[in-house]
């Protein structure tokens, strides 16, 4: 695996790792649920595809211990694999991500033990962004007066009945069927949920992160804290709020303890405009 990927496998103790690739800030931050003494399952990367260009990945093992771990830590090497494969055949990014989705789905299922993992992976190309969305760990792009440029659906029930307009995302985060995911790599009917391109603007913020951090904190309320300042004081302010929540519950609040990670991303503030082609040739006319 190349010295430039950032990957955080979880382990046993909170790990948090700051880098610049893809022409910007990252920084990720991963940790154990605090009700176990068991291993994290979720992993995290974020790949350098081409000095302006990074993959940034979620994903959240399921099936129980030690299989969900290895559901999650052999998807995200897997696809690190493929797309650094991909790379030195300056493939297409999007062709890159669906190929290497594929790998690491395929590889997931020949573990043969019944494990699977949610996936959330962005892909970032200058100023150009895209999600792809299998499962419910999620992805957000925040502007620095926190408008939300997107957000991936989590594939739930809730989170469809979000989607729908049937629930609120408060009423949701509070739902008896939370916890339940209707769609996993690792499994012969996944599905992808590939997301429209979004432009990044000055000073945007992109989030991903595990139900760890969205099943205790409001939407809202991550937006305030990671729309502005220094992102790994923002990862600071959002993990301290997950804790607290997760370690006691708070009348009116959510409190469910599970492993939490999360990633950060900004491009710096000047960006710079995209430059018209240099193989044009003055017209004779």
């Amino acid at each position: 695996m190349s010295e430039d990927v950032v990957l955080l496998d979880g382990a046993y103790a909170a790990d948090q790792r700051a880098a610049s690739i893809g022409g910007g800030v990252f920084s990720a931050y991963t940790c154990p649920s605090p009700d176990k003494d068991t291993e994290n399952e979720d992993t995290v990367a974020g790949i350098p595809y081409g000095p302006q260009a990074a993959v940034l990945i979620v994903a959240d093992g399921a099936g129980g211990l030690p299989a969900g771990k290895r559901a999650s830590l052999v998807a995200v090497t897997t696809l690190v694999a493929s797309l650094q494969a991909a790379m030195e055949e300056t493939m297409l990014l999007r062709t890159a991500i669906l190929n290497g989705i594929d790998a690491a789905n395929l590889a997931v299922q020949q573990l043969g033990n019944g494990s699977a993992t949610t996936f959330t992976v962005l892909t970032i190309e200058g100023l150009t962004v895209r999600a792809y969305q299998i499962g419910d760990s999620e992805a957000m792009v925040v502007g620095q007066r926190g408008l939300i440029k997107l957000q991936t659906t989590a594939h739930s029930p809730t989170g469809f009945a979000v989607e729908a307009g049937f629930l609120d995302e408060r009423e949701a985060l509070h739902h008896a069927e939370r916890h339940l995911v209707s769609n996993f790599l690792g499994t012969t009917d996944m599905r992808i949920d590939i997301g429209a391109e979004v432009t990044l603007r000055p000073r945007d913020t992109i989030l991903l992160a595990s139900d760890g951090l969205m099943d205790n904190v409001h939407v809202e309320e991550i937006i305030e804290r990671v729309r502005k300042g220094p992102i790994d004081d923002a990862i600071a302010r959002v993990v301290t709020l997950a804790n607290r929540r997760m370690h006691g519950a708070t009348p009116g609040q959510p409190s469910k303890p599970d492993d939490l990670s999360l990633i950060l991303f900004r491009k710096p503030y000047r960006l710079a405009a995209p430059q018209p082609p240099t193989n044009l040739t003055k017209s004779d006319n």
